[in-house]
C-alpha cells in the first residue's frame, strides 16, 4: 500500500477513543477525504499543530481502496492560521470557511478550483487589510455556491422571467429557486439591491485580491450574504451553525 503525499488544508477534527483523532481534510489532488490520526491528541504527537482547523499542510496518509477512512502517517505545516485566532470576527469567518467547505463538498471528489478559492480567500484574510474579513467571506461564500453548481441567475425574475435589470427590484426567500420580482413575491421577502448584484458579477470577474482597495465593511453586500448563506443552507439541508455568530460579529 503506497503512502500519498498532497497539499491539504484541515477542515476539521473529531476526538476518538482516548489519543485519536479523526480528520476532514481538503486535498488539491483527491478532494475531500476523511482519515485517522493515530496518537494526535498526545503531548509529543508527531502531527504536532499540523492538525489545527485550516491549517494549510503536506498530508502523508494511506488509502486503501473501498475505505472511506485513510490512515494519516505525518503532515508538515505550509502555513498556520493560529495567529488570526486574536481577531474574533477573523477566528469566526475561518470557522465559517471550514463548515461550508465540509458540508457542501462530496467525498473524494476532485475540486481543485476549490482548493484555490479557500487559499486564495485565506491569503485575503492573512492580509489584514479594512473590511478584508468581509471581502473574503463575501467571495468565498459567492464562489462556493456557483463551484458547487447552486448559483441561479439574478437577472431575471424565476417566477415570471421579468428581466430584473436595475430599476427594478430583486427579492428572495428561503425556499425559492432564485429571486423574484415585487409582483411574484408581494410579501414576507429580502431584497437583493441592485449593489450586491453589481458586486457579485464584479466577483465573478475579478479575483479577492483585487478588491483590496474597495471600501467594505461588514454591510457591504449583506443581503447578498444573507442569499447565499440560504442557498447553502438548501443545499446540505441543515443551519449553518457558523452563520448566525458571523452576523453577529
Amino acid at each position: 500500500m503506497a503512502v500519498r503525499v498532497s497539499e491539504a488544508i484541515v477542515l476539521r477534527t473529531y476526538p476518538y477513543q482516548e489519543a485519536d483523532l479523526i480528520v476532514s481534510f481538503l486535498t488539491r489532488d483527491q478532494g475531500k477525504l476523511r482519515g485517522m490520526a493515530r496518537r494526535a491528541r498526545r503531548p509529543k504527537s508527531r502531527f504536532g499543530a499540523g492538525l489545527e482547523r485550516l491549517s494549510y499542510v503536506r498530508m502523508s496518509y494511506y488509502l486503501r481502496e473501498n475505505r472511506e477512512l485513510a490512515t494519516l502517517d505525518s503532515c508538515e505545516l505550509i502555513r498556520s492560521q493560529f495567529h488570526l485566532l486574536s481577531d474574533y470576527s477573523a477566528s469566526v469567518v475561518l470557522d465559517y470557511i471550514a463548515e461550508v467547505t465540509d458540508n457542501l463538498l462530496p467525498p473524494m471528489e476532485r475540486n481543485e478550483r476549490f482548493f484555490r478559492l479557500v487559499l486564495a480567500v485565506l491569503d485575503h484574510v492573512h492580509a489584514g487589510r479594512p473590511g478584508a474579513v468581509w471581502q473574503a467571506v463575501s467571495y468565498f461564500s459567492l464562489w462556493a455556491v456557483r463551484l458547487a453548481g447552486w448559483m441561479p441567475q439574478l437577472e431575471a425574475c424565476t417566477g415570471c422571467g421579468l428581466s430584473l435589470e436595475p430599476p427594478e427590484r430583486a427579492f428572495f426567500r428561503r425556499d425559492a429557486d432564485g429571486v423574484l420580482c415585487g409582483h411574484c413575491l408581494p410579501s414576507g421577502r429580502w431584497e437583493l439591491s441592485a449593489e450586491s448584484r453589481a458586486l457579485t458579477h464584479a466577483m465573478y470577474r475579478l479575483p479577492v485580491a483585487e478588491f483590496a482597495s474597495h471600501p467594505w465593511t461588514k454591510e457591504t453586500a449583506a443581503d447578498l450574504r444573507r442569499f447565499l448563506v440560504q442557498r447553502i443552507e438548501r443545499a446540505v439541508e441543515r443551519s449553518l451553525t457558523t452563520a448566525p455568530l458571523l452576523e453577529s460579529c
